[in-house]
């Protein structure tokens, strides 16, 4: 059974992206696949994102030294098969809230750079993105750090990128986008 983690980086309940997750969650509870869904905007954070302290590049393990709800958010990705982050734009990029857990997967990575070597348990694994915007303009920016670290680490890579959703909620109006939504679950899961 695929192992799917949703990280919503949504702050907002019921915003365009709130209703993005729940969509995609309906399409993909048609499968066998096991989902979990974690709001960002819950978890109790010790530091606001990767303070560079490298004290996980010195140990053997993969996780963030920092004991704050992020070490299980980290551990979920290590188990999952497929990673999803969904976010909403925010000045042309994730929200704050996605970027807090999206910086600690350094993390997740082992560099020698003796060897100029580097291992993580990401390989192999499905990187998606789903992101919602306001207008037409950013989201290629959005997206583009996430892609770009699906290539880095070997993993697959999927996003939908939902422009015009308009504000908080609008996203319902928007023509064809729960289908949308429906089409990218299943390629989710044919991956």
């Amino acid at each position: 059974m695929k192992k799917i983690l949703i990280i919503s980086g949504s702050p907002k309940t019921d915003g365009n992206t709130d209703i993005a997750v729940k969509w995609l969650t309906d399409a993909i509870s048609k499968s066998r696949a096991h989902i979990e869904i974690i709001k960002t905007s819950k978890l109790n954070y010790k530091s606001l994102g990767c303070i560079s302290c490298r004290a996980c590049q010195s140990r053997q393990e993969y996780g963030c030294v920092i004991k704050d709800d992020v070490q299980d958010v980290l551990k979920k990705t290590i188990d999952a098969d497929t990673i999803i982050f969904a976010t909403p734009l925010y000045f042309f990029g994730c929200s704050a809230q996605t970027k807090l857990i999206f910086d600690k997967w350094f993390s997740l990575y082992k560099w020698d750079n003796t060897t100029n070597t580097m291992k993580t348990p990401l390989q192999g694994k499905t990187l998606a993105v789903i992101a919602t915007a306001y207008e037409d303009i950013g989201l290629d920016a959005l997206e583009k750090p996430f892609k770009l670290t699906a290539e880095y680490s070997n993993m697959k890579f999927l996003s939908l990128l939902i422009k015009n959703a308009g504000v908080s909620g609008q996203i319902k109006k928007l023509e064809d986008a729960e289908e949308k939504i429906a089409s990218f679950a299943f390629n989710l899961l044919s991956f």
